[in-house]
């Protein structure tokens, strides 16, 4: 079988970025992951062993001299340190186990050094996305000639609109040709012509290279959630923007709040904080009640919330992003991470709804135990952990599921 992800930088920025903060600041943290399909798939028989074929293939990617010099020019933010890291990276199948049980219920699970195993989510999503659509015959169904046509309205209709966006879709997209088609039709539709809106680039580290556009994104939930695991997460967004001002000295400014909920983030969100970051990210809740979450909370501070970013990426498509723009222009910057909308919209073509969490972290290999972890959505229901995890800590957080 073809190996799907075939470039190192095939990946999302944001694993990069949160992978030379944590060498940076939790050298020796270990961790656990865990995949989730929320929507219980049942898979062919032997796919976990096509999965386990394409993640042992990663043991063959080493990153080029053109990307590193790349990511040099484009992220200007990381130290030059990381670079030597990455030269020497070499993926590990060990650091994985892929099973499927009698239901045909697909697990995956990561163990090992952080910054190490940090480097295989985006990867391995993208694997099992593309490879389900492969095995199940369901690829003839992908017209790439068409789905250019489509992403390229899509983008009239975002940029005419006013919309800053760009494409977050790696982690759930339909194939990587699927992703590069969006890419090319975004950036052909962009520089067509002057429009109100502007496409800012994608998440993609490798399609930014090949099509001459900008590398975007900051941290995962993930960032965070491990930190909760280690200290505890009363301080976990505390710790860890002191962590991210400690690596990136007040680059990569947009900061993911959510991974504990608004309350517990608000009250560790001092002036400091709202005055270093640039502005916040929306990933989970209704758009509009975390808005004005947002801005109560940069108005409290003596801040004008027009002179902060509000990057809206909670499952958006194009409707719903045109109608966020209209109501959040007068309040803030607005700007859009788009992901699954992107690249998986085919016709007669369902996207998979998968997600690898890490559930378990401890602060140094020479402890005997994990800590669990949990992601508390502000989406009812889409809690993501162990229930009694969870319950701990809405309990230690007072919250209410």
């Amino acid at each position: 079988m073809r190996q799907i992800i075939q470039h190192f930088t095939d990946d999302d920025l944001y694993k990069f970025t949160m992978c030379c903060a944590v060498i940076d600041n939790f050298p020796r943290a270990q961790v656990k992951y865990q995949f989730v399909d929320r929507n219980n798939t049942v898979y062919p028989e032997g796919f976990a062993d096509l999965v386990a074929e394409q993640i042992k293939m990663l043991e063959n990617l080493v990153i080029t001299d053109e990307e590193i010099h790349f990511m040099q020019r484009e992220c200007y933010y990381i130290p030059h340190w990381f670079y030597r890291y990455l030269r020497g990276f070499r993926f590990k199948h060990q650091w994985t186990r892929v099973w499927q049980d009698e239901n045909r219920h697909l697990h995956i699970e990561f163990e090992g050094s952080w910054s190490d195993t940090i480097l295989l989510e985006v990867k391995v999503l993208a694997i099992v996305s593309e490879l389900y659509y492969m095995v199940t015959g369901q690829e003839a169904k992908l017209n790439y000639e068409e789905y250019y046509k489509k992403s390229y309205a899509k983008a009239e209709r975002l940029l005419t609109a006013g919309c800053v966006y760009s494409d977050f879709g790696t982690r759930r997209r339909a194939s990587f040709e699927a992703e590069d088609t969006v890419v090319r039709a975004m950036k052909d539709c962009y520089t067509s012509r002057q429009w109100p809106g502007r496409f800012v680039g994608t998440s993609n580290v490798y399609l930014a290279m090949k099509h001459g556009l900008t590398p975007v994104g900051t941290m995962a939930h993930e960032f965070v959630c491990a930190i909760g695991g280690m200290y505890g997460p009363q301080m976990a967004n505390h710790i860890a923007m002191n962590s991210w001002r400690n690596t990136f000295r007040g680059a990569l400014g947009t900061y993911l709040y959510d991974s504990f909920g608004w309350n517990i983030f608000s009250l560790n969100f001092s002036e400091d904080f709202a005055n270093l970051f640039k502005g916040l990210r929306i990933d989970s809740g209704d758009n509009r009640q975390e808005l004005a979450k947002i801005i109560g909370k940069y108005r409290s501070l003596g801040i004008d919330p027009r002179t902060k970013q509000v990057v809206f990426s909670n499952a958006l498509n194009t409707d719903q992003a045109i109608e966020v723009q209209q109501y959040a222009k007068d309040y803030c910057q607005p700007s859009f991470g788009i992901g699954t909308h992107f690249t998986n919209d085919f016709e007669e073509i369902e996207p998979m709804n998968i997600v690898i969490k890490l559930v378990a972290a401890k602060i140094t290999e020479s402890w005997d135990f994990y800590n669990d972890t949990c992601k508390l959505s502000e989406d009812n229901g889409k809690h993501t952990g162990k229930p009694e995890v969870i319950k701990r800590f809405l309990d230690v957080l007072h919250m209410q599921d």
